[in-house]
């Protein structure tokens, strides 16, 4: 029974990889000059029959959209009685992560007085809570919320925080909401099917993540400084190597990653960030080789839970091309300038 459950979930979600968005319909609507025309473009996927019949007036209306079919997307998948167990634990337990983001927002919010958008996703989303944590005031109103929704692993990450605006406290909580969500993770993977594939691509993208923070510590004169902010738990760069990273420069940077397979994405942050001077392309280049690497390790993979988590990277990556874009597209930008910072 087990292995039909799995041959079933697997055919279902490779079978919807061919109707996401792919390389040649960015082309497309990268010469489009209107939302609609773009989205004329993608007709034809299922994220564009999605589209269809709806009323679109503004860039917040399409954004609300497109993380409403993501959600939608998940909840049909978790739907499925004839759906393996491990699979669930998966989605259930990825799917934190938009909570996280949005405990980051709201912390945001109260260290600026300025309201951020929420991502219409995660268990505080599920709870009907959101709207309360976009109007907390304090940290002590984030702790209480995240209590009600048994969210309280991130509690002491936001009691070290200091609303003071200051960069090393803002990448200290962040480090640490993401070291509890990726440790949750990792406990998660011990426990089902592949875990240990899973664990090693979860590692991947602790070691990732350890890299731009690193090289945003660096470009902001942290440096060592930072070190406390390092997420446990990478899979190839030891803590030592973090640490040298920290007390050299960007220059350097490559040739402390030398022996690892991450010299070429230091490499490729050096000549961004020298080229435009502008941190925001670390990101950009991280979530290209992410994106890779984890394809590489989950993409192949069927009748395993690991198809539920390929399928959910692949959904988020397609919604974070189609808001680049669109938003591009909305703000009257050349959209040959965002094409670099897109990952196909």
């Amino acid at each position: 029974m087990s292995t039909a459950k799995y041959a079933f979930i697997s055919a279902y979600l490779k079978g919807e990889e061919p109707k996401v968005v792919n390389s040649d319909h960015i082309d497309g609507m990268l010469k489009a000059s209107a939302i609609q025309d773009a989205l004329e473009i993608i007709r034809e996927t299922d994220i564009g029959s999605y589209f269809e019949g709806l009323t679109i007036k503004t860039f917040n209306d399409l954004d609300e959209y497109l993380w409403e079919y993501f959600v939608q997307c998940v909840n049909y998948v978790e739907s499925f009685k004839f759906s393996p167990g491990d699979v669930l634990k998966v989605s259930r337990s990825y799917m934190v992560k938009y909570d996280v983001l949005n405990i980051k927002a709201a912390l945001q919010s109260i260290s600026t007085g300025k309201k951020g958008r929420m991502i219409p996703a995660g268990i505080i989303r599920n709870n009907g809570l959101l709207d309360e944590l976009c109007a907390a005031v304090n940290v002590s109103d984030v702790i209480e919320l995240l209590i009600k929704c048994k969210l309280g692993g991130y509690v002491p990450a936001l009691k070290e925080y200091e609303v003071d605006g200051g960069v090393k406290s803002k990448l200290l909580v962040e480090a640490r909401l993401d070291g509890e969500y990726y440790k949750s993770m990792l406990n998660m993977a011990r426990g089902i099917k592949d875990g240990s594939v899973f664990s090693k691509a979860l590692g991947l993208i602790i070691d990732l993540t350890n890299l731009q923070i690193a090289s945003r510590a660096i470009i902001e004169g942290i440096g060592l400084d930072a070190a406390e902010c390092i997420i446990p738990g990478g899979y190839m760069i030891a803590d030592k190597t973090i640490r040298d990273i920290l007390s050299s420069n960007l220059a350097d940077m490559p040739h402390r990653l030398e022996n690892t397979q991450y010299r070429q994405v230091a490499e490729e942050i050096l000549s961004s960030y020298e080229k435009t001077t502008n941190i925001t392309s670390v990101e950009g280049i991280i979530d290209k080789h992410k994106f890779r690497l984890l394809k590489e390790i989950l993409s192949p993979r069927t009748l395993s839970p690991l198809v539920m988590a390929w399928y959910l990277i692949l959904k988020e990556f397609e919604i974070r091309n189609l808001r680049m874009v669109l938003k591009a597209i909305a703000d009257g930008m050349p959209l040959e300038e965002i094409k670099d910072y897109l990952v196909l």
